[in-house]
């Protein structure tokens, strides 16, 4: 029977973010045989995950990262079951390696695939299931790319937003940011009137069209008028054209315009808990 000390305990702790008595465990099981352990407690995080495969994973961490030159970024969620977990400092931190790891993928299936200190990020998922004791998933993975791309992440990590723009104008990183609020805060469905889905289009005609039936319109009026009413429904609903936060004097893309007369929002990812 190999002597296990304190260091050896510390040591596969390290390693795996599992608890001293869980790692003290595993190495007495294994007979100190450090890769034996891990796997041990990888498999125990396998059982924990299918028992918990069906509970509701709401609460956790959304992050928003850009590289080096603010031309490309992502937004993540890293989900888990409870606010608690969601808020420890060490999970946040894990979302944060994370989400600068999924700067380098461009779709969520290459991302979990991809090496986290020696496996898999999914496997770090059912890894980390066993240490906290609840069902951990990346529900949201959102890449976005421009001339020049921002982020913002709401207080408590619960909303995180990116916004791209179609150059580097001057004061942009302060721009870009505030953007980036506006998308968090008022959680628009489309950039502008042709990001909108023809589906959704169609239905707000509908309940235009019913709404004005009820205030008596004559039936020959009721179909231009229902479709003048989608200025509205776009004013409230996409970003650049929403009120700006900050001053409801303009809207978004006439503050962006404010920044530099030709500079535009291209895009916007939007990633929230719940």
């Amino acid at each position: 029977m190999a002597t296990i000390t304190a260091a050896d305990v510390n040591k596969l702790r390290t390693i795996t973010g599992a608890g001293m008595m869980d790692c003290k465990k595993a190495l007495v099981e294994s007979d100190g045989d450090f890769d034996l352990a891990i796997e041990n407690l990888r498999k125990k995080g396998q059982k924990v995950a299918a028992n918990r495969s069906d509970r509701e994973s709401t609460e956790g961490a959304a992050i928003a990262v850009v590289n080096a030159d603010n031309t490309a970024g992502v937004v993540i969620t890293l989900n888990c079951e409870t606010d608690f977990v969601g808020m420890n400092e060490n999970f946040v931190k894990m979302a944060v390696e994370m989400a600068n790891l999924a700067l380098n993928f461009n779709n969520k299936e290459e991302f979990l695939a991809s090496d986290f200190n020696g496996i898999t990020i999914a496997d770090k998922l059912i890894e980390q299931t066993g240490v906290i004791g609840e069902k951990l998933e990346i529900r949201t993975f959102e890449k976005l790319e421009g001339a020049f791309v921002g982020s913002y992440i709401h207080s408590g990590n619960k909303i995180a937003t990116l916004t791209s723009f179609s150059a580097k104008a001057e004061g942009i990183e302060e721009a870009s940011r505030n953007v980036a609020m506006q998308a968090a805060a008022m959680n628009p469905i489309a950039l502008d009137e042709a990001g909108v889905n023809a589906e959704v289009i169609a239905k707000e005609i509908e309940i235009a069209k019913d709404m004005l039936r009820q205030e008596g319109k004559p039936e020959a009026m009721i179909e231009n008028i229902a479709k003048g009413k989608l200025g509205r429904f776009f004013k409230d609903n996409t970003l650049v054209n929403q009120d700006y936060i900050k001053d409801s004097s303009m809207s978004v893309a006439n503050y962006v315009k404010s920044i530099d007369a030709n500079l535009v929002v291209t895009g916007f990812k939007r990633a929230a808990l719940g």
